[in-house]
């Protein structure tokens, strides 16, 4: 087992998956990740590659020979090794093997950098193609964001999506264990916000395709930040849980399971992923601890309060904001601002 640890943040990864165990929130003494409870979901934060979900038919065509696969692929279920083990950045190597090209026919090699940045964890992906033939492939993330309290259930928390007013989903057939992407459902948000409840869940996995999420949120009812994903120029995203389960989560995917009757090449799969001989495949998604619940500070000198699905007007100069020092970890962080108003809109917390 890895650790890594800093002012705000200690984490734990295991080399068997290079899976993320623990994310700890040291400001405010809370875990953030699933801790695998099996009566509910035994994983925490797997790596989905090289497929995201389900192939059709749990099959995959590459050069005109069927392969079968499993879902989310092997990577979840292999033995990594650590290359690098420091106290605020950990990398982790995984190589393909003659089993593995038994149901994924392609050399890879697949590092996973965890690199901590104050309340920030980055979690960067790189496929390198050591071989002379191009590689096909999708990859996710899959964390598991445990409610803050034992006793909270999903109703006590909200999900929160910066910018945006509405999104579209498509929904499992579990009939064929695969989307209908020409079958949408909208999720029309009230500021920025939508409630989470056991029924949303019902059919599995909610998907959002065409780059609709690239940050999401989970809140206290209240609109308290508590945890969020940011993850720029992803494709796809899941937001999954299962029945009466105390966690949720936030799944940005470079790529995701097939649609309904998809039996062509990996090549023509939508939203693939492919590296040419000698090339390398990055991406980086953050996950983000709430610290100071109710408070942004930006550099434009702009004090807003920030609430899930509330944004109050910017405090301009010569106001003080005052807040119960129950909301900030720190004395430091109690501290009175002042500032002017140059009107930019706030994004993030």
């Amino acid at each position: 087992m890895i650790k890594m640890e800093n002012d705000v943040l200690s984490v734990e990864i295991a080399e068997h998956g290079a899976e993320l165990t623990k994310l700890y929130n040291k400001k405010t003494g809370t875990d953030l990740l699933w801790d695998a409870e099996p009566k509910f979901w035994k994983r925490h934060s797997p790596v989905l590659f090289p497929n995201v979900g389900k192939t059709y038919k749990n099959t995959v065509k590459i050069n005109g020979t069927h392969y079968p696969t499993s879902q989310h692929g092997f990577a979840r279920d292999s033995e990594f090794k650590c290359i690098h083990a420091g106290k605020e950045t950990s990398i982790f190597l995984l190589t393909s093997t003659e089993e593995m090209k038994e149901v994924y026919p392609f050399d890879f090699e697949l590092f996973i950098t965890y690199t901590l940045e104050k309340n920030v964890l980055h979690v960067k992906w790189e496929v390198k193609n050591p071989s002379d033939e191009t590689i096909y492939f999708t990859i996710g993330a899959h964390p598991a964001f445990r409610f803050a309290k034992n006793e909270e259930g999903k109703t006590d928390y909200i999900l929160k999506f910066p910018g945006k007013d509405e999104l579209k989903y498509c929904l499992i057939n579990m009939k064929e264990m695969a989307p209908d992407p020409e079958k949408l459902h909208e999720m029309k948000l009230n500021e920025e916000t939508y409630p989470l409840t056991e029924e949303l869940f019902e059919n599995d996995a909610l998907i959002f395709d065409n780059t609709q999420i690239e940050e999401a949120w989970i809140c206290h009812k209240d609109g308290t930040p508590y945890v969020g994903v940011k993850s720029e120029g992803f494709p796809s995203y899941g937001i999954w849980s299962v029945k009466d389960a105390p966690f949720v989560c936030l799944e940005p995917w470079m790529g995701r399971c097939d649609n309904i009757g998809f039996d062509k090449e990996i090549s023509e799969k939508p939203g693939i992923n492919k590296v040419e001989s000698g090339e390398t495949f990055e991406k980086e998604y953050q996950i983000i601890a709430a610290v100071e619940s109710l408070l942004q500070y930006e550099n434009s000198g702009i004090l807003r309060i920030v609430s899930c699905g509330k944004e109050k007007p910017p405090l301009t100069g010569g106001f003080f904001l005052f807040h119960s020092l129950d909301h900030f970890q720190t004395r430091e962080l109690f501290t009175l601002f002042f500032f002017q108003c140059i009107g930019d809109r706030i994004d993030q917390i």
